[in-house]
């Protein structure tokens, strides 16, 4: 049985994989809208208005963003930790990748904390009131938030993938991540601008469809990066 700095080193590694595992799963959540009554539109509403306040469903919803969240920042400050003890020289790419990770994880949690009062693509008093202003703070905190989650994961998914090539590591990632990255900015170029149509009274056009895609993929990749680095073993 191995003991010592090696042993410690392979309980860090699984501690990892377990965390963004654990935390791909429950970003998944939003899927149970598929058997559960939710009454939105999968196509063209916000997945954050699953945890809206008004929602019958929304206590359960922010329980698994939060909980997404907190395991994937507890994954990606792990790696971070693990990286800054490497007798080797710190690689650009993994500590961008994992920082980024850490922020997703930092701002998803905070998610669940700002839900959205109400349900603006298909409530119009609520889009006219955050129109004009008259919705609670949490609804512009929760842009924020949600802005710096797909920043982060953005950052995380493009970085690590890059850096799994470049630095000849975590296999499977460094195989399959790159057709992940192209179909990840694609949904997310998909969702920017239905967003800026349906800011503008254009309607949302499937601005729901694009964005799950986009939560999706984000799921999807850490769940391969969760897989290789159990199966490496080091990050």
């Amino acid at each position: 049985m191995a003991t010592g700095p090696a042993a410690t080193a392979g309980t860090g590694v699984r501690s990892v994989a377990l965390l963004i595992g654990l935390g791909a799963a429950a970003y998944t959540a939003w899927v149970l809208e598929v058997v559960l009554s939710t009454g939105l539109n999968p196509i063209e509403t916000y997945v954050s208005e699953l945890a809206a306040q008004d929602q019958p469903l929304g206590g359960l919803f922010r329980a698994t963003d939060f909980t997404a969240g907190l395991l994937v920042f507890l994954g990606g400050l792990l790696a971070l930790v693990r990286l800054g003890r490497r007798v080797e020289p710190r690689r650009l790419w993994s500590v961008a990748g994992w920082s980024g990770i850490t922020l997703f994880g930092a701002a998803t949690a905070a998610d669940a904390w700002l839900p959205l009062s109400c349900t603006p693509t298909v409530d119009p008093e609520c889009a006219a009131r955050e129109t004009a202003g008259l919705v609670p703070a949490t609804h512009q905190a929760h842009a924020v938030s949600s802005s710096l989650a797909m920043t982060g994961a953005l950052v995380g998914i493009v970085a690590l993938t890059l850096a799994a090539r470049r630095y000849r590591r975590l296999a499977p990632l460094a195989r399959f991540g790159p057709v992940l990255v192209v179909l990840e900015l694609l949904a997310t170029a998909w969702t920017l601008v239905s967003i800026a149509l349906f800011t503008a009274g254009h309607g949302t056009w499937a601005l729901g469809a694009g964005q799950r895609l986009q939560v999706l993929f984000v799921a999807v990749w850490l769940g391969l990066l969760a897989y290789s680095v159990h199966r490496e073993r080091r990050t």
